[in-house]
């Protein structure tokens, strides 16, 4: 078995937004495109992740699937959202998560689960508070510009 990538520091888990349950913190910033956590687990075939049915389950190809769920993999507990901050990346048999964006301390990590995920298991009732419950992104609110006395 092949040794982990060492975790960003700072990484902890706590209560998520409902109902989403535990969720994956960074009390640290991490930087944009940094190296955050590998997604770790036993690697199995796509049939016996279909029998197994866990929750944790990772896609890596057509072929092989990584289960998540040891409670040494803390990437299990990063949620869903329609606006992430950060994006799982392939190599070979294994999954490792970068940041998107420059992440500040105290925020919950998060990627997008994909399509087809989604579709099946989070919406309609998805909670990441970017979109309309459904995977749409909610329009963002134009500024009015106002005049000021010396433009009237």
């Amino acid at each position: 078995m092949k040794k982990f990538r060492k975790e960003h520091k700072g990484l902890h888990t706590k209560r998520s937004q409902p109902p989403a349950g535990l969720g994956l913190f960074t009390s640290v910033p991490i930087k944009k495109d940094a190296f955050v956590i590998e997604y770790g687990g036993e690697r199995i075939t796509t049939e016996e992740a279909d029998e197994r049915g866990t929750k944790y389950l990772f896609d890596i190809d057509k072929k092989w699937t990584i289960d998540g769920a040891p409670r040494y993999n803390k990437a299990r507990y990063i949620n869903h959202s329609c606006k992430p901050n950060c994006e799982a990346e392939i190599d070979g048999r294994r999954v490792f998560i970068y940041a998107k964006r420059t992440i500040e301390a105290g925020e919950e990590l998060s990627y997008d689960y994909g399509k087809e995920y989604c579709k099946e298991y989070v919406f309609p009732h998805c909670s990441c508070g970017h979109c309309d419950g459904k995977g749409k992104l909610k329009k963002r609110k134009q500024k009015t510009k106002t005049k000021t006395k010396k433009q009237k």
